[in-house]
């Protein structure tokens, strides 16, 4: 154990005057001849003898080697295969969660790594993109799909919770009040696209939005006092200049379009922000499991989608649906859809716990350019040499992403290390 500076008792102090210091006590054994008893008599001594504290100010303020500290940790004890865990070193976005969840050797499991689940992002987010556009085409509902994709959450996460998958957070008065603004943040920012896709066409929608890493950016370093580095953010530019390419068409857009695209943007950005800070405990005392977070957000999404339908029409022409046109199978069909969408929303705030929001973000971008590859392979559409451009340009710049990512933190974590 160390002491902090200063903390010498007048007689050390009046040692330290006279050039003396006391003798060290040492634990001597008494060894048989039996070689147990002599492997019982090590083991007793090493758990009982007293750490070696320095005695004078000069030895305990001596420049100290690596081989010292070495020594000083080697006289605690341990258990046998326990697993060292060091304190957390969380910075909200720039890092994931650094506060150690590694086991002894310096390796996770690969179900618990970033890669695991940012594959399972992908599977998910692109499954239920493509599958969406199929059920679109029988059930031209968007507002109801979304509020069912909301009530397959509250089912999932009440399931999940029977079944002891995750304990549920003791929030107070304060915290239900975040999550409920968290909740009208996620109303809003749908709101807004929606109501921008009316003012301008796709493409251009498509490579606005395609700029939400710089945004995330943004809003890290002006409000988080964040930093990242100049390789990281150049890394950026093929990621969003590649969808721009990816989506190349009509760019028509009215001025209010513009505003309200950009203002789409920036609450996407917000939005992811907040998402990793509540389940970091970045933002303060929050720090929610997924599902934790899911089954208290997916009810306050349910009734917006509702009063959203409901003062659109669109739950009226619903229920003239379901009277005429509903069949078993269509049925069968948005059940499968809101499971799918169960498992995006687990996999998606899991992901973004596991990782950061500005990586959440370029994975975005990169899911936007898969969903154009599929969508050509697929349903058989053509693509012109920009659009492949584009294709390869964010591809690339992902995966460059990526590689610097890696390599940061394997810095930081050599420097823990040392």
């Amino acid at each position: 154990m160390l002491f902090p500076e200063g903390s010498t008792t007048e007689a050390q102090d009046q040692e330290d005057k006279d050039g003396h210091s006391h003798p060290s006590t040492t634990t001597t054994l008494n060894r048989s001849s039996s070689h147990n008893n002599e492997k019982a008599a090590s083991a007793s001594a090493s758990a009982q003898a007293p750490l070696k504290i320095p005695t004078s100010r000069q030895a305990f303020n001596a420049p100290r080697t690596p081989g010292d500290l070495d020594a000083d940790i080697a006289q605690f004890p341990r258990e046998k295969d326990s697993s060292f865990q060091q304190g957390p070193s969380y910075h909200p976005l720039t890092n994931s969660n650094t506060a150690a969840t590694t086991p002894a050797g310096g390796k996770k499991e690969f179900k618990d790594s970033e890669a695991y689940w940012l594959g399972l992002y992908f599977f998910f987010n692109l499954g239920l993109t493509l599958f969406n556009k199929i059920v679109l085409v029988s059930f031209p509902f968007p507002y109801t799909l979304t509020g069912l994709h909301a009530l397959s959450g509250c089912a999932g996460c009440y399931v999940a919770l029977e079944r002891g998958s995750f304990t549920p957070a003791h929030l107070t008065s304060r915290d239900n009040l975040v999550l409920a603004l968290f909740s009208v943040l996620y109303t809003i920012n749908i709101a807004v696209s929606n109501l921008s896709l009316q003012l301008v066409t796709v493409p251009f929608h498509q490579v606005v939005r395609a700029a939400t890493p710089l945004f995330t950016i943004l809003i890290s370093v002006i409000f988080l006092r964040a930093k990242f580095s100049g390789m990281k953010v150049l890394s950026l530019l093929p990621v969003i200049a590649g969808v721009g390419f990816a989506t190349y068409g009509d760019y028509n857009f009215t001025a209010w379009g513009l505003i309200l695209t950009l203002l789409g943007t920036g609450l996407a950005s917000l939005k992811t922000v907040v998402t990793n800070l509540i389940q970091t405990g970045g933002g303060g005392r929050l720090k929610l499991h997924p599902l934790d977070l899911l089954m208290r957000m997916s009810p306050l999404a349910f009734i917006q989608c509702v009063m959203y339908g409901w003062w659109s029409g669109e739950l009226e022409r619903v229920r003239r649906y379901g009277a005429r046109e509903m069949t078993g199978w269509k049925a069968f069909g948005l059940f499968v859809n809101g499971v799918i969408a169960f498992g995006l929303n687990v996999v998606s705030f899991t992901a973004n716990k596991k990782t950061s929001a500005l990586t959440m973000t370029v994975a975005a971008n990169v899911k936007q350019v898969l969903t154009i590859v599929l969508a050509v392979i697929i349903f058989d559409l053509s693509i012109n040499p920009t659009n492949m451009l584009g294709i390869v340009l964010t591809l690339a710049g992902g995966a460059g992403y990526a590689y610097i990512e890696f390599q940061e933190k394997q810095k930081k974590a050599r420097r823990v290390v040392l």
